[in-house]
């Protein structure tokens, strides 16, 4: 009889980082150990992005080995681990990113590297939310993308190129044009109103003035985190019925199901189960509900469902399915399939 095997799964975010631990069991079945935090990780082409990768996953990594062996779970310590795949953002298949990331990761953990695998977060999440079968995720959160696979194991995706090239579906998105539009209030273009109001004191800080708001968006540390700060101040004032922002917001939600749509004609999956995750569709409750109605519309036959699990558990399918298949071909295709 085999014996059970221990594999890693890593959900790498900017704030911190989760693993979870399982074994593979002799009957096939993972059965779940206990999991662990450590500190975020930054997208590895930015500054400290390698210094940070490997320490955020050996800490949470023996975090969730103390976890396990304080539940009963003792030779969670002293098992070798067998195979681990981390889900990040930012991480491109293919990419010299990708490949410097499993590098890190296989060193940081001790494992050959084609026992690692590193892809993109919503890669892991797709495989969590449908346990490896077909149907679309698409995650609106300060970024947005969509990423589907279909029944014969193809993948597409559409978004996810980042702040200064995606036009619609993420809380950034929301909070730049509505700083747009309070900035053609501000100066003629449109009549003003109560929203230019509202809006800038979400900005906080010194007076703000049109020159002011032109300096502080191209500050360092403003970027896509400091437009989407302002998402939750746009949806209030959606729903306290403000016409401008309710077409802010309606504008986003056409662009998040774009995304969506596109990836279902690609792949044939116009019919099939869709998912939405992230912040801004789970905490903007009137932006969730403008995409929804409008993936009705375009997609009538589409069935919005749950997730069955998160990143970290379609990690650790991604980690089970690299006991079984060869790793240079899953990178080259973009997705590892059933062995």
């Amino acid at each position: 009889m085999a014996e059970p095997v221990l594999l890693a799964g890593f959900d790498a975010g900017q704030t911190h980082t989760t693993c979870r631990l399982a074994l593979r069991r002799s009957d096939g079945r993972l059965r779940v150990l206990a999991e662990g935090d450590g500190p975020g990780v930054s997208h590895l082409a930015a500054a400290a992005g390698e210094e940070r990768f490997g320490p955020a996953l050996c800490i949470s990594l023996e975090r969730a080995r103390a976890a396990a062996a304080s539940s009963g779970e003792a030779h969670a310590l002293s098992t070798a681990l067998q195979a681990a795949a981390v889900g990040a953002s930012g991480i491109e298949l293919g990419s010299a990113v990708q490949q410097l990331g499993t590098g890190l990761a296989a060193a940081a953990l001790g494992l050959p590297l084609q026992r690692v695998l590193v892809s993109g977060d919503e890669r892991t999440a797709l495989h969590g939310a449908f346990g490896g079968g077909p149907g679309i995720v698409v995650i609106s959160g300060t970024g947005c993308i969509a990423l589907g696979r279909n029944g014969q194991g193809e993948e597409h995706r559409c978004g996810g190129w980042g702040w200064l090239l995606d036009r619609g579906g993420s809380a950034c998105d929301i909070g730049r044009d509505a700083l747009a539009l309070s900035l053609e209030m501000a100066d003629g273009r449109r009549p003003d109103s109560g929203f230019r109001g509202r809006l800038w004191a979400a900005l906080g800080g010194d007076p703000i003035t049109p020159q002011r708001i032109k300096a502080l968006v191209v500050e360092p540390g403003f970027g896509a985190a400091g437009f989407a700060r302002l998402a939750p101040e746009v949806n209030a004032l959606a729903e306290a019925e403000d016409p401008h922002a309710n077409a802010v917001l309606e504008h986003s939600a056409k662009g998040l199901v774009e995304l969506v749509a596109g990836v279902a004609r690609t792949l044939g999956l116009e019919d099939g189960e869709v998912c939405g995750l992230g912040g801004a569709l789970g905490h903007l409750d009137r932006f969730s509900t403008a995409y929804q109605r409008r993936l009705k519309l375009v997609l009538p036959k589409a069935r919005l469902v749950p997730p069955r699990g998160d990143a970290c558990q379609g990690a650790l399918q991604l980690a089970e399915q690299l006991l079984n298949v060869e790793p240079e071909a899953a990178l080259s295709s973009g997705s590892l399939r059933p062995g």
